[in-house]
């Protein structure tokens, strides 16, 4: 495991099925391991308590907890795509019961909450260029989910 990882914490005790989707949407994904409650654990003994996971490569854990925590876009999961097929790969499949959000974000239907766009979108973004750097701010703050094309065609000043 990494030496840092977000600890998702699903109040709503799908720690688990939240997990089985992410691992269904992410071409290299994984569970690692399951840790269930036992006699001394608050939950019903066997159930799942936290799951450690890989998306991409990168360790997760996902822990069912209680009802006083709910997730917040104040933290949300970064996804860089190469491709407009990707963005909407990870657009269509996480945005699947949940709310499109502004610029590319969503959250999905456990709560969490992602931002999907191109790899390179940073870069144009603090481009030494201002006006390249204006019109790519300007034409993803009319977005919802990205394009690419569009991006680079307000990069490019077309």
């Amino acid at each position: 495991m990494n030496k840092i990882s977000p600890c998702l914490w699903f109040a709503d005790a799908n720690a688990e099925e939240a997990v089985n989707y992410y691992v269904g949407i992410f071409r290299s994904a994984r569970i690692t391991e399951i840790m269930r409650h036992t006699e001394s654990s608050p939950g019903p003994v066997g159930s799942v308590l936290a799951i450690l996971f890989e998306l991409e490569g990168e360790a997760f854990l996902a822990l069912n907890g209680n009802t006083d925590f709910k997730f917040s876009p104040a933290l949300s999961m970064f996804i860089k795509c190469e491709t407009q097929e990707e963005i909407d790969h990870y657009w269509d499949k996480l945005l699947d019961g949940g709310q499109s959000l502004a610029c590319g974000w969503l959250t999905d239907r456990y709560g969490v909450t992602w931002q999907i766009a191109p790899r390179r979108l940073l870069a144009m973004l603090q481009d030494p260029d201002p006006a390249k750097a204006d019109r790519t701010m300007h034409a993803m703050r009319q977005m919802i989910k990205l394009d690419i094309v569009e991006l680079d065609r307000a990069y490019n000043g077309a």
